[in-house]
This record gives C-alpha cells, structure tokens and sequence, in this order.
C-alpha cells in the first residue's frame, strides 16, 4: 500500500519548564512524532543560526530522525522561547516570547524545500502567522497546494483574534480544534448559544470545510464530514499518571496526520490517536526523551486496518 508524503510547516523552539528546556513547537512536536510513527515529513521551519537554543532544536531533530532540509537558519534571530509558567491542578499557561527566527521565515527557501521534497499532504497552524514576514511565507506555501490541507488552529495570545482565524480556515480543507477553540469559533462565526453540532456545520459551511476533528479532552474526540455530519466519535482516555498536558493536542493531531498518509481506517486511526495523546500526558514535556518509546505506537498504528477507500 503506497503511502502519502507530509509537509509541517510552523515554529520550532525551546519550552522552558521549571526544571530545565525541552525542544518544543506544535509543528515541530507533530513532526517529530510523525518520524518515529513511521510516517517521515519534511519539516519547514526557522531557528537561530549559532545559538544554544537552536542547538538543542536540531539534536532533537536528530535523534528523532527527523531530516532538517528544511529547517532555516537566521543570522539576526534567535530561536524562539516560550516559558511555561505551570500552576498544580490547574494546568500550565505559555508566555511566548516575541520577535523569534520562525517569525522570520524565508518563503523562496520553503518553496524550494517542498519542491525537492513533495509532499501530498501539509500541515499548518496559527502561532506561525504572528508576525506579517512569516504570515505571508506560510500562505504563499500553503495556498497553492494542491493536496490535502489540515490545519491546527492552536489558538494562543497574539494570533487568537477573528480576522487570523478565518483567514486560516479558508486555507484549510480539514481543520482540527478542541472543545475551547470551537467555543471560541462559534461566538466569532457561528451562534454561540446554538448545539455543537450546528455550530460545527455552520463554520463548516461558512468557510467550505471538508472535515472537522473536535478533541475534548477527557470527554474523548469527535469526527465531523460535510455539513456538520457526524461520522465517528469517541470516548475519552484516563491517564492515572498525569504529569502534563504539554504536546496532546499535537500527539493527536501527528498520529491523525499518519494514519492519513499510511491510509489506514480514519475511525480506528482517531481512536488511536486519542489513546496515544493520553500517554504522552504522562510524561514531562511533548514526547518522550527516547524515540523508543513510541516503537509500540508505531507497531499499533501499522497494524490498523486499511482505509475501505484505500
């Protein structure tokens, strides 16, 4: 079974815990965790050209044996910070810093990594569109593909305002969100005192969506087609060892993103991926400090059926 290439484009950058950095970036999170799943990507990004921090982005890269063809290094920009400010039993807050090397992405350079690498499928979100520079790289890239779209809105202070949002939606073919983005969507787009089900199809609607995947924590995850139809829906997942939520969202979304372009069955493929994103809450930061230990997730997600359509 021919599988489907994967491009990620976003930032990459260094989460800074309590207790020490670790590399970080939902795009470079789903990246990573699409090589060790047996599904490789091509990933664009921007980090400092000689600074610590960006050292630390590439050893990771590496180890998770993630090519960075298309990681672009700036001589002016250091790579990007976010400090995670974290509050027991209830959750973490992220103050992202400012003015970083994915702000400043080349899109000529991007251009020129998609062409040599292409790919069927791209994966974009709206962090990297703080700053006008990499806003319009991103779109340049993301507009004119011909595959599949799927975008992670993420909304977080900077880019969580009305205009960014549908800007994104109307480049995307499926979009994924959970349960607070969708709240947030329906009040800006839809009636927000409507049903999730009419909010979902009317933002489908409005901005001609292929698909939604609505995650909802530990209330487990939705799966929307054409017209707010719902298609597969699922249960959530307790994690008795909770350490941090850092990364689920981008765990679901990698494990998602691979059982596309394996082509494997989407209903067992988001209910997979539901149960991956509950373990990686049991550990500190996004992924786990030894690519190993994804081997049984990877086994797992080849050993799904077939899409019928594939």
């Amino acid at each position: 079974m021919p599988s489907h290439s994967i491009a990620v484009l976003g930032e990459a950058l260094i989460d800074e815990f309590h207790d020490g950095p670790v590399a970080g970036g939902a795009p470079f999170n789903v990246a990573r965790s699409l090589a060790a799943l047996g599904a490789p990507a091509l990933f664009i990004s921007r980090i400092g050209a000689d600074d610590a921090n960006g050292r630390l982005v590439l050893q990771s890269a590496r180890r998770y044996e993630l090519a960075d063809q298309g990681i672009q290094r700036d001589t002016v920009h250091a790579t990007g910070r976010v400090s995670v400010h974290e509050t027991p039993g209830d959750g973490h807050r992220f103050e992202i810093h400012g003015d970083a090397a994915w702000d400043h992405l080349d899109a000529g350079v991007a251009q020129e990594a998609l062409a040599a690498s292409p790919a069927s499928i791209i994966y974009f979100g709206s962090l990297a569109q703080r700053h006008p520079v990499s806003r319009a790289a991103l779109r340049a890239v993301v507009k004119p593909f011909a595959g599949l779209r799927l975008l992670d809105l993420n909304l977080r202070p900077g880019t969580d305002e009305p205009q960014l949002a549908a800007e994104s939606l109307m480049l995307a073919d499926w979009v994924k969100v959970n349960d607070d983005e969708l709240a947030r969507l329906a009040g800006w787009f839809a009636d927000a005192a409507a049903d999730e089900t009419a909010q979902v199809a009317a933002l489908m609607d409005r901005f001609a969506l292929q698909r939604l995947v609505l995650t909802r924590g530990a209330d487990g995850w939705r799966f929307y087609g054409c017209g707010g139809a719902l298609l597969a829906q699922g249960t959530g997942v307790h994690q008795p060892w909770l350490v941090d939520t850092v990364g689920a969202g981008d765990s679901f979304t990698a494990l998602l993103l691979a059982g596309l372009a394996l082509q494997r069955d989407l209903p067992a493929t988001l209910a997979l991926a539901n149960r991956y994103a509950a373990f990686i809450c049991s550990l500190r930061g996004p992924l786990p400090t030894h690519p190993q230990a994804l081997a049984a997730w990877r086994d797992a997600l080849q050993a799904l059926p077939p899409s019928p359509s594939s």
